[in-house]
């Protein structure tokens, strides 16, 4: 899945003029923590965060009162605080490597490109909506985890044994273990009950790590 079909489309921004006081207000009202900051000509120049905002004001023990703190907020512009050296990627980009940018970047969110403009934005939100969907969250059946040799044709006979008995694949998610020789499977199943599929599994010689009816 590429990073288009996920990501916020066309994301609210801010431009570098604008104030803190301006940002801050922007972010309440649309209700995100994250603004990117593009020019006059749509360009990308910056990032701007709601923990940014928090930085720039002044400390609880300052000896300001409310009226000169919002003055000098309102005099602060965002180009002043914000993330000037950005991590983006390109709307063609795959998710799964979109992800481990924001992982190994130690981010919550990047800008997405097409070219030199912002198309959209990749969100922790978004990749957790991914993955909800991904494992079948939202539907219900029989969702079940087991570990099956990492060789070919073996997950091939569970889902043949399950169309048998015309049971419908909602979802499949396959991850590596600590041994190589293994991968786990994590299977929701629609149209069978659960008794059927330990049934299978049994035949198959399969023992379920964990099994139920959501």
């Amino acid at each position: 899945m590429l990073v288009k079909n996920v990501m916020t489309k066309n994301p609210v921004t801010i431009s570098p003029e604008c104030s803190v006081t301006e940002a801050r207000a922007l972010m309440n009202k649309n209700n995100i923590g994250k603004l990117p900051v593009v020019d006059k000509n749509f360009k990308l120049v910056g990032m701007v965060t709601k923990n940014d905002l928090a930085k720039s004001a002044p400390s609880q023990a300052t000896t300001l009162d409310m009226y000169e703190i919002s003055y000098l907020l309102s005099k602060l512009t965002v180009e002043k605080i914000m993330v000037r050296d950005v991590v983006t990627v390109p709307d063609t980009e795959v998710v799964e490597n979109a992800a481990k940018v924001m992982l190994e970047k130690g981010i919550g969110c990047v800008p997405v490109m097409s070219g030199d403009l912002v198309v959209g934005i990749l969100t922790e939100s978004d990749l957790f909506s991914l993955f909800t969907e991904m494992f079948g969250a939202t539907r219900s059946g029989v969702r079940v985890v087991f570990s099956l040799d990492d060789k070919p044709g073996q997950l091939a006979k569970i889902v043949d044994e399950i169309a048998k008995k015309n049971g419908n694949l909602v979802s499949l998610v396959t991850r590596e273990l600590k041994d190589s020789s293994l991968r786990r499977v994590t299977m929701k199943v629609s149209g069978i009950s659960k008794e059927q599929i330990e049934e299978i599994l049994s035949k198959l010689d399969v023992k379920a790590a964990d099994i139920r009816v959501n």
